[in-house]
């Protein structure tokens, strides 16, 4: 069971560790009904850039070392991130960022990007 978003984009929440408004941090108009509806066109474009310039930053040589760990995978162990010193913090940050970069692509191939995440 999982919590999914869909419209222009689609994908599924990282269970226990992302949440359903995690697109509030790329900026777009959110609506709250059993689901969190999204909408981002070209002037939120910019504010989408700069926050996934902002997790890259962030997060720094670890995004290579979980871009690594994945690979192939997936699903993870907590034990198995811990021994690559990964915390749930930065794979929150990590998970945010691949939400992010389905934003910004949805925008620049279709000058817009609307989906609904369930709460």
């Amino acid at each position: 069971m999982g919590r999914y978003y869909s419209g222009d984009i689609e994908g599924k929440f990282w269970f226990g560790l992302q949440p359903s408004n995690a697109a509030g941090r790329f900026g777009g108009e959110e609506r709250e009904p059993q689901y969190i509806e999204y909408y981002f066109d070209d002037e939120h474009l910019s504010e989408v850039n700069e926050e996934i310039d902002r997790i890259i930053t962030t997060l720094g040589d670890k995004k290579k070392i979980i871009d690594d760990f994945f690979e192939g995978k997936m699903s993870y162990q907590d034990k198995d991130l811990k021994a690559i010193g990964i915390t749930e913090d930065i794979l929150r940050e990590y998970a945010d960022l691949k939400l992010g970069i389905q934003i910004r692509d949805c925008i620049v191939e279709f000058g817009q990007c609307h989906f609904d995440a369930e709460l």
